[in-house]
């Protein structure tokens, strides 16, 4: 009985150890990039001058201490900057004045302060076409063209970057199409977004945000690796929202290139951390003719002074804090967010006078984290630049029930009654988007 007994636990050892070996292989990088990102923030703060302690993030679930705020009564008040109003206090009266004096000063202080400075030695992309074949596409057929941008790695051969892309045009269109360049999206699956561009015979496009810069905090590797060349970032250098967002507009590059596109009616789309990306590549890059913003909470569309679901606080820990630049780390710690100099609504003016519509879902669900009413007053405050640029804005700024859809002029909203997607208003986008698209192959034709 006694050797039974050994054996058996010479056998449990071995399944115990068997275990945590195991564990340690699948686990053991996951663990070391956690380690090495939490590291980064913390060399990140002492570079910044950030001598106090971050404030604590607010948790999202209301039971746990130091619960976020959800009552909208409590929200507090705060005073936006103006975006038509100079550095200098004087009053932007002409769009010749916007564009020359304050648009510039809104885009420097959204990459100083928030997103970063895109590197002036970022190097070159080449795409090579991997494949093209015509694939079904549930019940579509479409050119499909697998693409691979190469990013010239010869400054630093350390660190290898290849964009990952994909792009597919209805074979029975007559001529070059519209399409929506999706941040993010599975290659393989049929979702009912694509179907509906397919059955208007638009295309669409699929950027792996991942190719261009991992999401682990760590920064060794992607386009931001590449560059820094094995270095820490400066305070003002870019994060992965902007890396992302510089990904997007290398493919807009290609899509430029190819005859089956109409390069003047590309859409840049985005949910959640990717509909951050997508704002700032709108905002940044004025080639895109329009943007399809889904619930991106907190660094996206949502008012940063409003003290509703999601915080500075929340997006400035160890995971996430490469979003954005190092200086934004202050405004979690040694000041607030009414200490910024700009504001999600000011994001949102960059992109005008062209479309952007701002989803969100309900209130009732994990979405209202995101905080749906800053997204729709963020609308509410581009409003002034994009009447100055002769546009129109919501209309409104009464926030309206779920299930409204504000789509009458250049700004549009509309808070579904689902959870944390984009799924419920693609078909109002649809609409939408169809006014714009209609309009500018008429005015070519």
């Amino acid at each position: 009985m006694g050797r039974l007994l050994a054996l058996g636990a010479v056998l449990l050892g071995a399944l115990i150890a068997g275990y945590f070996i195991r564990r340690a292989i699948v686990h053991g990088p996951s663990i070391r990039k956690a380690r090495q990102a939490a590291r980064n923030l913390e060399l990140m703060r002492e570079r910044v001058g950030i001598t106090v302690p971050a404030r604590p993030a607010p948790a999202q679930h209301p039971d746990e201490p130091n619960a976020a705020n959800f009552d909208e009564s409590k929200v507090g008040p705060y005073v936006l900057p103006d975006p038509l109003l100079l550095s200098n206090g004087d009053r932007v009266t002409t769009p010749q004045q916007w564009w020359e004096q304050r648009r510039p000063e809104i885009v420097e202080d959204f990459e100083r302060e928030i997103y970063g400075r895109v590197p002036e030695s970022v190097p070159s992309v080449t795409w090579h076409v991997v494949s093209d074949q015509t694939v079904g596409a549930g019940t579509f057929q479409v050119r499909q063209k697998v693409l691979r941008g190469v990013v010239d790695n010869s400054a630093y051969p350390n660190v290898t970057v290849e964009i990952r892309a994909l792009l597919e045009t209805p074979i029975d269109a007559d001529g070059p199409v519209p399409v929506v360049l999706k941040i993010g999206g599975r290659r393989r699956q049929m979702d009912a977004w694509k179907s509906l561009l397919l059955s208007k015979r638009w295309g669409y496009a699929l950027l792996d945000p991942w190719s261009v810069q991992p999401d682990d905090g760590s920064l060794d590797q992607g386009i931001i690796g590449l560059t820094a060349k094995g270095q820490q970032r400066n305070p003002d250098d870019w994060g992965v929202i902007r890396a992302w967002a510089w990904g997007a507009s290398r493919v807009f590059d290609y899509l430029e290139t190819d005859s089956l596109v109409d390069a003047k009616r590309v859409c840049v789309e985005g949910l959640s951390r990717l509909g951050k990306t997508a704002l700032v590549a709108m905002a940044m890059d004025q080639r895109f003719s329009m943007a399809l913003v889904g619930s991106s909470g907190a660094g996206g569309a949502k008012i940063l002074r409003r003290r509703f679901g999601e915080q500075i606080e929340n997006i400035v820990v160890p995971r996430n804090f490469s979003w954005f630049c190092g200086n934004f780390l202050k405004y979690a710690s040694s000041h607030t967010p009414d200490d910024l100099p700009v504001d999600a609504h000011e994001l949102v003016a960059l992109c005008a006078p062209r479309p952007v519509f701002i989803s969100a879902g309900s209130l009732e669900s994990e979405d209202r984290w995101v905080d749906p009413k800053g997204s729709f007053l963020a609308a509410v405050h581009a409003e002034p630049v994009y009447a100055l640029l002769g546009k129109k804005g919501l209309g409104t700024s009464t926030f309206p029930p779920e299930g409204t859809s504000l789509i009458d002029g250049d700004l549009a909203f509309r808070q579904h009654h689902e959870g944390h997607t984009l799924a419920p208003n693609w078909p109002v986008w649809a609409e939408w988007a169809e006014r714009y698209w209609s309009r500018a192959l008429a005015q070519t034709e």
